[in-house]
């Protein structure tokens, strides 16, 4: 009784957004990759990026100025990986805090011989377990070193539905848990032996430092490169495929 309750409650706030049909056209122009929708897709993922702008908090960081683009792109990119899931899946948080571009996160590590050592760590985004959500923003794509942001972050989101962070995200009735690490553990052991040999990967070698950071870096090729994923990796794809229940790649 809740869940619909918070679901039309949602869906009623999402609607009192008004978007005029240029800016979504504009946006979606610039996500190419949002381009094997199909129009009740499409029509869908409008309706969850709505709700999605409407329901958590935002937050400009370091003077940046958010405008209803920004917003709006965030907002798709964000909502794509849960089209078929729901906004449940982003649910028990509220913020997103989006800085201009890369920003530092002071650090506080405890060695072997129980030294604190203290620095700061240049990012690009970063997600929290039960806290927000932390993103650039880029004016120009290009800047981002070929890295989505947003889905990279949000992946985690979804990853931690299970708790902490570690490749594993809930996995839905019908799929083998035993399966998925089976696959993900063995395509990760391949990819982190590449990464180390020097090999220079189609896919970002950030992958190889975690397998929560496996799935975040195969999850952003899913959508973007799923071609490229699919030739790499294979039953990787068909594990995303099964998980996010979609299958962005072109019919061959």
């Amino acid at each position: 009784m809740f869940r619909k309750l918070a679901a039309w409650w949602r869906q009623r706030q999402g609607d009192r957004l008004v978007i005029p049909v240029a800016l979504w056209d504009e946006i979606e122009r610039a996500l190419p990759f949002l381009g094997h929708l199909t129009p009740d897709e499409r029509a869908r993922l409008r309706q969850l990026a709505r709700e999605f702008i409407a329901e958590k908090q935002w937050t400009g960081a370091q003077g940046l100025q958010l405008t209803p683009s920004i917003q709006l792109a965030i907002a798709l990119q964000a909502c794509l990986p849960i089209l078929h899931l729901g906004l449940d899946w982003y649910a028990g948080w509220v913020g997103i805090v989006v800085y201009p571009g890369d920003f530092v996160i002071p650090r506080r590590m405890l060695d072997e011989d129980g030294v604190v050592h203290e620095y700061d760590d240049e990012v690009m985004g970063e997600a929290w377990y039960g806290g927000p959500v932390l993103i650039s923003w880029f004016d120009h794509p290009e800047d981002a070193d070929g890295i989505n942001v947003v889905i990279h972050e949000f992946a985690h989101k979804l990853d931690m539905k299970s708790g902490e962070a570690d490749g594993l995200p809930p996995v839905h009735e019908g799929m083998s848990r035993r399966r998925w690490i089976e696959v993900m553990s063995t395509a990760f052991n391949d990819f982190q032996r590449r990464v180390d040999g020097g090999e220079n990967t189609p896919l970002d070698p950030y992958g190889a430092e975690l397998p929560t950071e496996f799935f975040a870096v195969t999850s952003e090729a899913f959508f973007e490169t799923p071609e490229l994923l699919k030739g790499e990796y294979p039953e990787v794809y068909e594990q995303l495929k099964l998980f996010y229940r979609q299958d962005p790649a072109p019919i061959q």
